[in-house]
Parts: C-alpha cells; sequence; structure tokens
C-alpha cells in the first residue's frame, strides 16, 4: 500500500454505500446523506429539503450552523485552539464560572460528551464512598431502560440489555430498579449504595417523564443512606424542557448533575458539575482528559449557555412546547388507531403508538421522511419529537400537516 494519501480523497464522491464500505457498522443512517443546514432546515445530496425535528438528538438546540455560534467559534479558532492539560484556558474559566452560577453546583469537570460526564460522576460517587464510609459502599442504583453512554461502566448502568449483550463480563455492583416505582427504590437502595443516577426524564428509555414524588424519594432516599444522587440532563437539561436543567421544574436538587449534548450544539463537550465538597474528592491525577474543556468547546458552550439562559428565551420554549403538544394532542385524536398518547416535557415529546402499531415506530419514521420530515425514535414504539429550541409556530404547524400526510399513506398502502 502507498503510504502517501492520495490528493484526490477530499474531492472523490461518496454516497451513503461509502459509509458501508468503510466505516464500522454500528449504525444504520438513512439512505439520504445531509450536506447543508440552516436553522432547522436540512438538505441533502440531492438537494431536497427536510424540516428537521430531531435536532441530532437533542444536540442543535439553537439550530445548524447558527450565525452567533459561527461567528464566536470562528473567533476562538483564530485564537487559541488546544492546551495540554497542564494548562487552562481563558474560555473554560469562563464557561465554568457562568455553570456553576447558573446552578446548584460550585465545581465543574468538563469533557467530550455525555458518556464521559456520566463516568466521571460515577467514578466521583465511588471515590468519595470509599474515601468517606470505605470499601463496602460501592454500589450503584440505575433505573431500567435508562441510557447513560456507551462506555463499558455506562453502558452497564443504563439498564438496557441488548446494549451490553456481547460484553461481559459487566462491571459489578450495579443494581436496577423500576422507573418510577417507589416500591422498588425503597427495596434496593440500602447502606453499601454509594450512587443513584437517573433521568428526570427518560428519553432513549421511551420520553418518560419522572414523578416528582418518585424523584423526591430518591432524594430522601439518599440524603438517609449517604448516597449521592446524580441527574443524568444529558438530554433533557439545557433548556429543553424551558428551565435551564430540568431539576429546577421540580424543585430536587442532585448532588451531582451531567450535561453535555445541546450544551455543544453539535461541538462535542461534555460537563459534570457537583458541590465543592464533592469535588475534593476528585484531587490531582485522579481523573483527567485530554480535550475536555479545550477554548474551542468551551467558547461555543459559553455561547450557547449566554443564549438560552435568558428568561424571554426559556419562556418562549414553554410557549413552543404547549403549542407542539397541543398540536399532538389535535394529531392523536384523530389517529387513534396509531398513537395512543403524547408525553414528555418541553420541546421533549414522545408519540406512543397503540397496540396495534406496536413495533412501528421505525416506519413512521421512514415515512415521515420520505415526506421531508426529520424525526426520531425512542424504541420501536415510540415516534420522537426533539425540534432545535428556536423552532417557530409555523415549523410546527408543518410537522404536523408532515405527519397527518405520511400516515394517511401508510394506512392508504395497507
Amino acid at each position: 500500500m502507498n503510504a502517501k494519501l492520495d490528493t484526490t480523497v477530499t474531492t472523490r464522491p461518496v454516497t451513503r454505500q461509502t459509509f458501508d464500505e468503510v466505516l464500522v457498522p454500528t449504525y444504520a443512517p438513512a439512505a439520504m446523506v445531509p450536506v447543508r443546514g440552516a436553522g432547522l432546515d436540512l438538505w441533502d445530496q440531492n438537494g431536497k429539503h427536510y424540516l428537521d425535528f430531531t435536532s441530532g438528538i437533542a444536540v442543535a438546540s439553537l439550530g445548524h450552523c447558527n450565525p452567533i455560534l459561527v461567528e464566536a467559534l470562528t473567533r476562538q479558532a483564530n485564537t487559541l485552539w488546544h492546551l495540554g492539560n497542564g494548562y487552562t484556558n481563558e474560555p473554560v474559566l469562563r464557561l465554568a464560572i457562568a455553570l456553576t452560577e447558573a446552578t446548584f453546583a460550585d465545581r465543574a469537570f468538563f469533557c467530550n460528551s455525555g458518556a464521559e460526564a456520566n463516568e466521571a460522576a460515577l467514578k466521583l460517587a465511588r471515590k468519595y464512598a470509599h474515601t468517606k464510609f470505605g470499601e463496602h459502599k460501592s454500589r450503584i442504583v440505575s433505573c431500567y431502560q435508562s441510557f447513560h453512554g456507551r462506555t463499558l461502566f455506562t453502558v452497564s448502568v443504563g439498564g438496557q440489555s441488548k446494549y451490553t449483550e456481547g460484553f461481559e463480563p459487566l462491571p459489578p455492583s450495579i443494581e436496577h430498579i423500576t422507573y418510577n416505582d417507589i416500591e422498588s427504590a425503597r427495596a434496593a437502595i440500602g447502606e453499601d449504595v454509594c450512587a443513584v443516577i437517573v433521568e428526570p426524564l427518560q428519553g432513549e428509555g421511551g420520553v418518560v417523564p419522572g414523578d416528582k414524588a418518585f424523584l423526591q424519594e430518591l432524594r430522601e432516599l439518599c440524603n438517609k443512606t449517604g448516597a449521592l444522587l446524580i441527574f443524568d440532563e444529558v438530554q433533557c437539561g439545557m433548556g429543553r424542557t424551558g428551565d435551564l436543567f430540568h431539576y429546577m421544574t421540580y424543585g430536587i436538587t442532585p448532588d451531582i448533575l451531567t450535561s453535555a449534548k445541546a450544551l455543544g450544539n453539535g461541538y462535542p463537550i461534555g460537563a459534570m458539575l457537583t458541590t465543592e465538597e464533592l469535588a475534593k474528592t476528585l484531587g490531582v491525577g485522579t481523573h483527567g482528559t485530554t480535550y475536555g474543556g479545550n477554548p474551542l468547546a468551551a467558547t461555543v458552550a459559553l455561547t450557547v449557555l449566554d443564549t438560552i439562559n435568558q428568561p424571554a428565551f426559556l419562556a418562549r420554549v414553554k410557549e413552543a412546547g404547549a403549542k407542539l403538544r397541543s398540536t399532538m394532542d389535535k394529531l392523536i385524536a384523530d389517529y387513534p388507531q396509531v398513537f395512543a398518547q403524547v408525553r414528555g416535557a418541553g420541546l421533549l415529546l414522545g408519540l406512543v403508538v397503540t397496540d396495534a402499531w406496536k413495533g412501528r415506530s421505525k416506519d413512521i419514521q421512514k415515512a415521515a421522511e420520505g415526506n421531508g420530515l426529520m424525526v426520531l425514535i425512542a424504541g420501536m414504539d415510540v415516534v420522537r419529537l426533539a425540534p432545535a429550541l428556536i423552532v417557530s409556530d409555523a415549523q410546527i404547524a408543518e410537522v404536523d400537516r408532515i405527519l397527518r400526510l405520511s400516515l394517511d399513506g401508510m394506512m392508504a398502502a395497507a
């Protein structure tokens, strides 16, 4: 093989088939390949337009190629890209100040993804319990059908066997309880538990909101046993539900909070937020990351945070969320044979299919895509909507129109 890179590789035509030829097949992407975006609009290689109600799985919350973020990234790209972790930088210091002043937290740790943020949170919990109580206090409690990342540790904590099959042996001392089941929590959370990790709104597990009484019970059980309560807000945080973070909606404060996805609007960054007391546990050399908190990512994240964390912006998210829900309620009323209910919060909603349509959320997704609408699924029985937080009323009306068109087409072809 010629060691010299073929200079035509940067201009050589590529298609969806190229994915099957050169990438590890961990995904099964759509047939079309997006090439350009602006706001909630995307265009594929053939110039076809799509209304994007996925925002990259609740990531691009300020829309594709947001000009404010483009300007901030370009400015930083012309200033300073990267430093080793033997140095700090101004953007990451400003981001840490902004996040701690906006939340319960005193300290922040930055990494590259939600999985890494949760990995850091779980390592902190184990280390804190080991230091304060001893080796016996090591068990982690999570919920079935949760999702906390794809590292071996976080995927084991996630409680979905389809993601762990073939990767055994799995990390030990992890137990799962039923989401929103208080008795299940009481039975599992004992003196040997170091941490309880929970999504206050389950995303991948079906867009299932946490019951306030359940989350409050987790808080009280952690207080009683000395365990740490971790809120995974990787998907539901950063304004997605109408508050900056969803714990604020409930008025229940965790010991550790994790964020990623929308924090960088597509630029990879994750964050673990915690208190002064807990942060002391991770001293120099106990944890780290090469790219976490680099100037580029921190600059984008700070601009995202500054944009979202404004009263008028969050009020509009709540207004748009109410508009989307009422629109979907009407859709469900008109298609009772297809959808049973809508659930979620803010601009993270799930349309749950009826028993007659079980297993067909992917079919609905493909039909919508054929008509120019991108939606998500959350398992095979839920169609998930997670548009950018800047979604307009006209775009909400358009998603309704395309979903109806798609469902009509599917039923006519049945």
